[in-house]
């Protein structure tokens, strides 16, 4: 496997296995994901075992009330699911606006949109597990239950999530986030117990209806109460017409492997954009400034075409194949010197969070990823359930003529995305990295790390990361070589260096060696990450 060789140390060894593995950012979302399988269950029944565990011991990341996307590899063929809710469809711009917004707001009822987790679980049981939900939610209703001790990452995000919330959330529709995230009057500390008896309550409705108690029942009734009470647009309504939506993934082809993701309105097209304009430049050469230069352009580019285009497919000023075509990456490559660019969207032709990775020893695969956004979502938690609310919607225009214009009944650009790698119509495995707008740079620099310099899971994800911001502003990690930042800064990068690396996303990958069926994974060195192996 040429994937596996490397000549960079990784601050963690890749873990290897046979009979199955699954990666992620919490070691007990891990360890639920190996026992589900471990008492019968498959790679998609870990993953929901795992996912669902993750709202319990990462709310920091993600929750039930998150969207969700999926890229599955069963029997030779991929899937991909798309679990992104869409808007209220009694929301507008008109409304918004009437409410004295000149933009979508980040935080409280009015970005909410439907959440998507809890149809993505009972979709993926239903369609390719082998284990009822009431078994695969098992782990994480325990957890829930009985409690467990915050790891380091996790306690730091929690604890300035609530010293920002503790003077911005003063009003009455967020006490309940306090209620249940800070049920002492203040963010738990590392190492300390935290339990969540609402949380286990929802995770035992959800189990027993197979999700439907969320969009139909009980909990749906609850939602829909409390977004009447406090002036929100979500409805029962919304909620009971929600279905997942399978869908072909996209993919491009990389220096001989097919690198894929989900179509719109996600962004992993930025990723696969990005690709196909960076092979269309100079052979990539270890630790060059040349090449890192060119990899920023290429990102560069593809992002601020993303941002501008990317909306529902039926949206779209452009179509997917003209945006993945060799004609767009040539043109975008050939507008690529030498010196860091200011980026302006592509003139159209005339006429854009948790993660895991799982896999077993029958060949099933999956990449998996849900999120809340920002953090902790709206900041609105759902009284006595532990549903905390994403804010999707804050990613709409309020701009008539935007793509990505608010609609009633209408998905946004999503920047969470799971991506799969393949060779010759093999699987080689799934891979991620959350982290907002992070998501398709990381992907972006986990395939070239792997493809173009046969880095191992692990190395591949420990490899030092950039972060293009915005104009020329390029941040990079404190790890990032001093004579790459100077010499890219040569180039007109406005450099600036992290103070840490939680800007630049958290990682997974699980590679399948085609001959032998052995896993290896690699989890991300930036968080509590952990593969769990058996």
């Amino acid at each position: 496997m040429d994937y596996l060789q490397h000549p960079f140390d990784a601050k963690r060894h890749t873990a290897f296995s046979k009979k199955g593995m699954v990666a992620t950012s919490q070691p007990l979302a891990a360890q639920a994901g190996i026992e589900v399988m471990r008492n019968g269950g498959n790679a998609i029944d870990a993953a929901i075992a795992t996912a669902a565990a993750l709202t319990v011991v990462e709310p920091t990341s993600n929750g039930i009330g998150g969207d969700a996307f999926a890229l599955v590899w069963v029997k030779d063929k991929l899937h991909g699911l798309n679990s992104s809710g869409p808007a209220p469809k009694n929301i507008s711009v008109e409304a918004v606006k009437a409410m004295g917004h000149d933009k979508m707001p980040v935080h409280g009822v009015v970005p909410v949109t439907v959440p998507g987790v809890p149809a993505a679980w009972a979709e993926l049981s239903k369609k390719f597990g082998k284990l009822p939900l009431s078994e695969t939610l098992k782990p994480a209703i325990r957890y829930a239950e009985e409690g467990y001790p915050l790891t380091p990452i996790l306690g730091k995000y929690w604890k300035l999530a609530y010293d920002k919330f503790k003077t911005s959330f003063t009003t009455e529709e967020y006490q309940s986030w306090f209620d249940t995230f800070a049920p002492n009057g203040k963010a738990p500390e590392i190492g300390e117990m935290w339990s969540s008896p609402g949380h286990a309550s929802t995770l035992k409705a959800i189990a027993e209806t197979d999700g439907r108690s969320f969009y139909e029942g009980e909990l749906a009734d609850k939602i829909d109460a409390f977004m009447k009470q406090h002036n929100g647009f979500l409805a029962k309504e919304d909620l009971a017409a929600f279905k997942p939506e399978w869908v072909d993934p996209v993919s491009t082809n990389y220096r001989g492997y097919d690198v894929w993701e989900i179509p719109p309105n996600g962004q992993g097209m930025v990723a696969l954009m990005a690709l196909n304009i960076f092979k269309n430049l100079n052979e990539p050469k270890w630790q060059s400034a040349e090449t890192y230069h060119e990899q920023i352009e290429a990102m560069k580019l593809a992002f601020t075409d993303g941002k501008e285009f990317i909306t529902e497919p039926e949206a779209m000023p452009v179509s997917v194949g003209h945006l993945l075509s060799d004609d767009y990456a040539k043109q975008r490559a050939a507008t690529i010197g030498t010196e860091a660019s200011d980026p302006v969207p592509y003139e159209l032709p005339k006429g854009g969070t948790v993660y895991l990775a799982a896999a077993d020893e029958e060949g099933n695969m999956i990449s998996y990823i849900q999120s809340n956004y920002m953090g902790f979502g709206s900041g609105i938690v759902i009284p006595g359930t532990g549903i905390g609310l994403q804010n999707r919607g804050a990613d709409f225009s309020l701009e008539a003529q935007h793509p990505n214009v608010l609609k009633g009944g209408k998905r946004t650009y999503h920047t969470i995305i799971p991506g799969f790698l393949t060779k010759e119509g093999k699987a080689v495995g799934p891979f991620g990295v959350m982290g907002g707008y992070m998501q398709p740079q990381g992907h972006f620099q986990v395939v070239t790390n792997t493809v173009d310099y046969l880095l191992n899971p692990q190395a591949a994800l420990d490899m030092p990361r950039w972060q293009w911001m915005e104009g020329k502003t390029i941040l990079v990690e404190p790890n990032f070589p001093n004579y790459l930042a100077q010499a890219l800064a040569r180039k007109g990068h406005a450099i600036q260096v992290a103070t840490d690396g939680g800007a630049f996303g958290r990682g997974q990958i699980i590679w399948r060696n085609p001959e032998t069926g052995v896993l290896a994974g690699g989890t991300e060195s930036r968080t509590d990450g952990s593969v769990a192996a058996w």
